[in-house]
């Protein structure tokens, strides 16, 4: 009788011992994959936005698609203007001359080591892609082009996708979106800095 009970107390024992084990360890888990996973969306978003401000150096617009996006920074060149004199000096007498180079984007493009093909992708999503906008807004008496790039946390977030994890982290929402940009303003700030 003695071995029974003793056998059921290291039962019990070891199950409490998994029980603690589990609750030390799934929030470790949930916070280590939302903020790696988190972060390497964020560093897509960036590349994104510095393409299209590169595109849009290029062709005075943002990119409508992904596709318009990689087709353009592989085809379009950067105009370097040099001016030679000084239009701001006074005392300068001479001419002021303007010189125009063009250097291929793409070779911008390959010195950053990018993938033009892979940017629409979204890290960790298993091929779901990023949501891309691009519009025009009236700001004083110009439009102004402006644009946003983002996608919702439960997208990426694999297992940590649903609301329950919230008990880990109160400020955590996988329907919250990870984004850049804003369709009402010229902005192209990511929602991520500044915090």
């Amino acid at each position: 009788m003695k071995t029974i009970i003793n056998a059921v107390l290291i039962l019990l024992s070891l199950s409490f011992l998994y029980m603690l084990y589990i609750s030390i360890k799934e929030p470790l888990e949930f916070q280590a994959a939302r903020d790696s996973r988190t972060n390497e969306v964020i560093n897509r978003l960036k590349t994104i936005r510095e393409c299209q401000e590169m595109y849009r150096d290029i062709y005075g617009s943002y990119a409508a698609t992904f596709e318009e996006l990689a087709n353009g920074l592989k085809t379009g060149q950067f105009r370097d203007i040099k001016v030679i004199g000084d239009p701001d000096d006074p005392e300068f007498t001479g001419k002021i001359t303007y010189d125009t180079l063009f250097t291929s984007a793409i070779d911008s493009i390959k010195r950053m080591g990018l993938n033009l093909d892979s940017l629409a992708f979204v890290p960790y999503a298993n091929g779901a892609r990023f949501d891309l906008k691009t519009d025009t807004i009236k700001q004083g008496n110009i439009m102004i082009d402006v644009i946003e790039v983002g996608i919702q946390r439960k997208a990426f977030m694999g297992k940590f996708a649903d609301i329950s994890y919230k008990k880990f982290d109160n400020r955590y929402d996988p329907e919250s979106r990870v984004k850049f940009g804003d369709l009402n303003s010229p902005s192209v700030t990511g929602n991520w800095e500044g915090k």
